[in-house]
């Protein structure tokens, strides 16, 4: 319930009192005036709301919309039914605008920033003007922690400030071997895994009532192998902890985080719910996605708590500190306990969730692509060190088509599709009032794949367009402005661990392509079909990415 809803319920009860007091003729009971004078006044509020003000008063009233909006609803059903980021993709495409386009869904008006004149205004001049929904902090914060992500305003600046010694490039570098050495890791676990003969594994994502289809003796779950990965590398390089994941699948922490990536039905109505009833009553209600998540919760703030503790120990005895990022931002004096408790949930879930989404669309596109597959193993072979052998930046720095690669699947399948900001203030964006409160859509899938950023060929996988002549990597991919590229955002909001998130990608996906040949199991629909996107804090593929490996010798 909206804050201006409580006030007219408080007003309503007040008036039904004075009613009964003053002038009892015109109540029919304090509690039955109370309920039709708050439903009169719900309803005209509604009614401005939804019909009067966006037509007729709203200051942006006049900016370009997309086709078919319902009387109602608006975008609504359009926007509810596709892939999130789908729809903001057809608009910038085909809806002529000058950096704005505006649409409504569940009765509120949102505006979409389409070029790079807006984006650099909302993300960089202008960052602070727009913060992230009162509502997602919320619902987020249960699992991701009140962390940088979440933080605003001037916390955000100092928790920036603080973080920044542990992400900063020179010190990623020191992260390279573990990096590597757990993807030596996965591979080693892929291949045993390709070789273990096993019962067929029934398909996840079942339609109910459909067939049951299984997936064949050997076939490998690319997202189970890079989630657990990149949980076990986020717990080093992060926390400097080993969980162990890619060795026990069971265990504890990567269970957990399966369970709040996997939402029930329940799970995603809850979600839907939060956009008309106020978080503290759903988080009341007496269903199990509220227990997994609560459960959830507290156990990853115990495991953060337990280490933390133990890094303050050491720090206190004067032992030799690591160079993970946890003790990097002990060292900085920075923050309570508490608040590293917040950072590490924070880096726990975007460290590990996002580089696993991005490997699945990785080896959906080399699977598509048999001929960049094979280029990339023979750079790969080529200029790094066996999986046997440690790794240096200077040589994955020398890869530059993996590199390329790598960019350009990031480009075309962010992991992170669409985000949300409010205007926290009355403001402008490239010369158009906006007033306080309006919803801001940043679509890095429309801006990444729009043809008038990228040209004709934006949808096409082509990771030349981030190669120059020389076969260097260039920054640009062709497009004139940086902006045109929004997987990792810009400005002060930028993602912080964007340099360790490359780099992390660079490693996994150069083990994985120099150890096998990787092609769609037999009788797989993503031969012909694209996949369908589940969605969720990142947007995968619908029932995983399922193939068959090929372990390769000589390397």
């Amino acid at each position: 319930m909206a804050p201006i809803h409580y006030q007219m319920l408080a007003a309503s009860v007040g008036i039904s009192i004075l009613l009964q007091r003053y002038a009892p003729q015109y109540s029919i009971g304090a509690i039955a005036t109370s309920l039709v004078l708050f439903f009169t006044a719900f309803t005209a509020h509604q009614a401005w709301s939804i019909i009067i003000y966006p037509r007729f008063f709203s200051p942006i009233r006049n900016l370009p919309t997309p086709p078919g909006n319902h009387f109602f609803l608006g975008q609504t059903q359009r926007v509810f039914r596709a892939p999130s980021g789908e729809p903001a993709r057809d608009w910038v495409e085909t809806v002529p605008n000058e950096g704005l386009i505006r649409y409504s869904m569940w009765f509120q008006e949102r505006l979409l920033i389409t070029n790079p004149k807006a984006l650099g205004e909302v993300l960089v001049t202008k960052n602070y003007d727009f913060i992230k929904p009162k509502q997602l902090r919320e619902s987020l914060g249960r699992i991701l922690g009140v962390g940088i992500l979440l933080a605003e305003g001037d916390e955000h600046k100092i928790q920036r400030k603080n973080l920044m010694p542990a992400f900063a490039f020179r010190h990623v570098k020191d992260l390279y071997p573990v990096f590597w050495s757990k993807s030596r890791e996965m591979v080693e676990a892929v291949a045993k895994a390709a070789k273990s003969p096993s019962a067929p594994v029934e398909k996840s994502d079942q339609v109910p009532g459909e067939e049951k289809q299984f997936h064949a003796s050997g076939a490998i779950d690319v997202g189970d192998f890079v989630s657990r990965a990149t949980l076990d590398i986020i717990g080093l390089s992060g926390m400097g902890r080993d969980f162990g994941s890619l060795h026990d699948q069971d265990n504890k922490l990567n269970k957990t985080y399966r369970t709040i990536f996997n939402p029930t039905n329940v799970g995603k109505f809850l979600q839907i719910a939060g956009i008309f009833l106020p978080l503290w009553f759903l988080r009341a209600l007496p269903v199990q996605r509220n227990d997994d998540i609560t459960g959830a919760s507290q156990y990853i703030k115990e495991v953060c708590r337990d280490l933390i503790s133990k890094k303050r120990t050491a720090m206190a005895e004067k032992e030799r500190t690591d160079v993970d990022i946890v003790s990097v931002a002990l060292e900085s004096g920075g923050f309570t306990d508490e608040e590293l408790v917040n950072q590490m949930m924070t880096f726990l879930v975007a460290g590990h969730e996002t580089t696993a989404t991005a490997m699945n669309w990785a080896l959906y596109l080399l699977c598509k692509h048999p001929d960049i597959q094979k280029k990339l193993r023979d750079e790969v072979r080529s200029k790094l060190p066996s999986l046997d052998e440690d790794i240096t930046p200077a040589q994955l720095d020398s890869c530059h088509y993996l590199h390329a690669v790598c960019t350009e699947i990031l480009r075309l399948w962010p992991p992170v599709s669409l985000t949300l900001r409010v205007a926290a203030c009355d403001t402008s964006i490239v010369g158009h009032f906006v007033p306080k409160d309006t919803t801001i859509i940043l679509a890095p899938w429309a801006i990444n794949r729009s043809t008038h950023l990228w040209g004709a060929d934006a949808m096409e996988f082509k990771p030349e367009r981030w190669l120059d002549a020389d076969g260097k990597a260039n920054n640009k991919g062709g497009a004139e402005s940086s902006f045109s590229y929004l997987t990792f955002l810009h400005g002060p909001r930028s993602c912080i661990g964007q340099k360790f998130a490359q780099a992390e990608f660079e490693c996994l996906l150069a083990a994985w392509a120099g150890r096998f040949e990787t092609v769609f199991e037999e009788g797989s629909p993503l031969f012909e079909e694209e996949p369908k996107i589940k969605g969720g804090i990142t947007m995968k593929p619908k029932g995983g990415i399922w193939v068959q490996c090929k372990e390769l010798e000589g390397w």
